[in-house]
């Protein structure tokens, strides 16, 4: 399992990186192109279809960061639905979303060369063609270079865009609302509520960049807190944008005109712009149209290119894919994704591609409904989610339905696209991938009488990725640590099951409610992960118990190893183990306890583990060893040094950070549990844990300046 994803990426995206590169990837087309072509097949109401659709994807975009925060991994889209709905599904939802997002990508760079024809008689695909060649040799060096460039053009491009939705409501108010009313808003809905939802399913595209984070979350820093939080705040962002945009263009621009009109927003910069001169502010709207469609080539690009790399990971593509140069960018797939942008720009248009992108996108998104419906439905223990979607399954089922209504209203076109590359993928399915790929999807783990095709594998590859992600803030993982009870038998010998009796007694006396003979019991149940926990000369037993307020961990270790019974089967033999990991977990808090589990395999995977904390004989020091991050420090309070002034202090009158605090204080062999009023003596030796900025501090005044 440690070696499933050797090629795995740098984890370099924060939340203002998950921001810009949603964002950057949806203002292009959606707001520089299409407001026109979409007010043509609805009206004056073009505004609210854009209102309608940033509605509709809401259900997506809350499906997508939950199975996101549970499985951060590149592919986005592809490896969710293989995981929930299968390989079959996975390789349709790989393969569509990677030419949709693809087609988008391509059309944002065409986009660049119809505005700069307005100054410049340019030839735009030989601009869109030099532009793709560009974003590849930058993503090729890394998502954090490609990120830096996706900051400037998304941030320049929202300030530029504020000016123009000042200056153009001003204008458009200053018109009165009856006559906005008569001359501008009627008629209102030329085909009715069927043309606002068929134009809500055309302008869709606008949206779909909100999606492509998904595709870098294996990229992502704290994944839990910033993809949700990011694609909220960029949802919000976009619509308002949008919505008001569209409608100042409604409001100052001549209808037939704006029907026709390919480039609406520097048109309608003409008329809104009055304490700049027209000219000036026409050039800001060109330079942001242009920040925006190279922030979507670029985005795109970058998001697109990750699908590739994910579905050779699981054999659905041929394995060169997978390969990262050394700047750890997947530069096949990087490669073979620019190579078909190219190819489209070449030889396709423009509207019909942005209706197909929407379509499919569409039946993405229904899959993605059900997918986390699957997920959580499926009881799979290692399924994490930092964040849950709300209103479950009543929003998921909304968007389904939803989904499925656009795509009635969007004509047959996109429907019989759809349908092309879904009989595509299903036939590259069955003579490539079923080849190779021998899993099942967490469905069938859903309808559990299926059980001969339950995939236990998922288990552990959901434990290696939970293992990943780490603990999650709040987690009492280092707490938990300093109050575990150490048993170091050294050389002694004893029998596994006397040593968990010994275990389960201890743990006894410090839960009232609960035997030694409950304890052992639930030590000793086999669970569907404990395949995963399967390390070499370590064994972790683990339980839950109701009642439990905190975990409860004893760690024991032996010089000469206790011989623990394994069974596989009909095949009995016995396992020498050094070191022993016994966990009770609070019983309503299971993702807890698979988090705290994950920490611990993450320890154990240290370089020479069991010879290391074997050969170290002291209880401070082990629990230290275990700590050792950047989260803890260990201060030994000597005269005439830095820690002089806490000689003689009780620790309620120490000003140590806010956010650190004292876990335990060893003086001589006795390990002392802190106190407020505990006073501390030359030669203690006092262990702190907490936040790493707060520890940071500590080490700058206490280490540092004796070095």
């Amino acid at each position: 399992m440690a070696k499933l994803f050797k090629d795995k990426l740098n984890k370099e995206l924060g939340l203002v990186d998950v921001f810009v590169l949603s964002t950057g990837a949806m203002f292009s087309s959606g707001f520089f192109l299409l407001p026109g072509l979409a007010a043509f097949h609805t009206g004056s109401s073009v505004f609210v279809s854009y209102f309608v659709a940033a509605l509709l994807i809401m259900p997506a975009m809350f499906s997508i960061a939950e199975l996101s925060t549970a499985l951060p991994r590149a592919g986005g889209v592809y490896f969710m639905l293989d995981r929930s709905l299968g390989p079959m599904m996975g390789t349709v939802g790989g393969i569509g979303t990677f030419l949709a997002l693809v087609l988008k990508t391509a059309f944002a760079l065409v986009g660049i060369g119809a505005y700069a024809s307005i100054f410049y008689d340019l030839p735009i695909k030989i601009v869109a063609s030099l532009l793709t060649i560009v974003f590849m040799v930058l993503n090729l060096l890394g998502a954090k270079k490609t990120a830096g460039l996706q900051r400037f053009l998304v941030f320049f491009l929202i300030a530029v865009l504020v000016l123009f939705m000042v200056e153009g409501l001003r204008e458009v108010f200053s018109i009165g609302a009856q006559n906005l009313v008569d001359t501008k808003l009627r008629p209102f809905a030329t085909d009715g509520i069927e043309g606002i939802l068929s134009t809500a399913g055309f302008v869709f595209v606008a949206y779909l960049g909100l999606t492509q984070v998904a595709s870098v979350a294996e990229e992502i820093k704290n994944p839990e807190r910033n993809i949700p939080l990011g694609m909220i705040l960029s949802l919000i962002v976009t619509t308002v944008i949008y919505v008001v945009g569209v409608f100042i263009m409604v409001g100052v621009l001549p209808t037939v005109d704006f029907f026709k009109d390919l480039t609406p927003v520097w048109t309608a910069s003409q008329a809104v712009f009055k304490w700049i001169p027209a000219k000036y502010g026409g050039l800001l709207v060109v330079a942001a149209a242009i920040a925006a469609f190279a922030s979507t080539g670029n985005g795109g690009l970058m998001s697109a290119s990750r699908y590739p790399m994910a579905m050779a990971r699981d054999r659905v593509i041929p394995r060169f894919f997978t390969r990262l140069n050394s700047f750890k960018t997947p530069i096949y797939s990087i490669l073979a994704t620019s190579a078909l942008m190219l190819f489209f720009i070449l030889v396709l248009s423009e509207e019909g591609i942005a209706k197909m992108a929407s379509a499919f996108q569409l039946v993405i998104f229904i899959l993605v409904n059900f997918a986390v419906i699957v997920m959580r439905n499926s009881r799979i223990q290692s399924y994490d989610p930092g964040y849950h979607s709300p209103l479950f399954p009543w929003m998921q089922i909304f968007g389904i339905l939803t989904s499925l209504l656009l795509i009635i209203y969007m004509g047959w076109g996109p429907a019989i696209f759809t349908m092309g590359v879904v009989v595509f993928a299903m036939i590259w399915y069955y003579y490539y991938t079923r080849k190779y790929v021998k899993r099942e999807g967490a469905i069938y783990h859903w309808f559990a009488l299926l059980g001969q095709k339950q995939h236990i594998g998922l288990e552990n590859e959901f434990l290696f990725i939970l293992k990943e992600k780490g603990l999650r803030e709040g987690d009492p993982f280092d707490e938990m640590v300093v109050q575990a009870e150490i048993t170091q038998l050294k050389e002694r010998v004893v029998s596994f099951n006397s040593l968990v009796g010994h275990v389960s007694e201890s743990m006894a006396n410090k839960l009232d409610r609960f035997s030694a003979k409950d304890i052992k019991q639930e030590l000793l149940e086999v669970t569907a992960i404990d395949p995963a926990l399967v390390i070499p000369r370590v064994s972790i037993l683990h339980g839950k118990f109701e009642g439990i307020d905190t975990p409860l961990l004893h760690i024991v270790t032996s010089e000469v190893g206790v011989e623990k019974p394994v069974e596989k089967g009909e095949i009995s033999s016995k396992d020498n183990i050094r070191v022993f990991f016994l966990l009770l977990s609070p019983i309503d808090n299971p993702k807890l306890q698979l988090r705290l589990l994950s920490r611990i395999m993450d320890i154990v995977e240290r370089e020479k583990f069991v010879e290391t904390i074997c050969d170290i004989s002291n209880e401070r020091e082990i629990k230290e060893y275990l700590l050792h991050n950047d989260r803890y420090i260990t201060l030994e309070l000597i005269g005439d040094s830095s820690t002089e002034d806490l000689i003689g202090k009780m620790l309620k009158e120490v000003r140590f950070p806010h956010d650190v605090l004292v876990a335990m204080v060893q003086r001589k062999e006795k390990i002392i549990t802190p106190k407020g009023d505990t006073e501390l003596e030359e030669g203690d030796i006092i262990t702190i844990i907490g936040e790493p900025k707060g520890i940071k501090s500590l080490f700058m005044k206490y280490i540092h300046l004796n070095n």
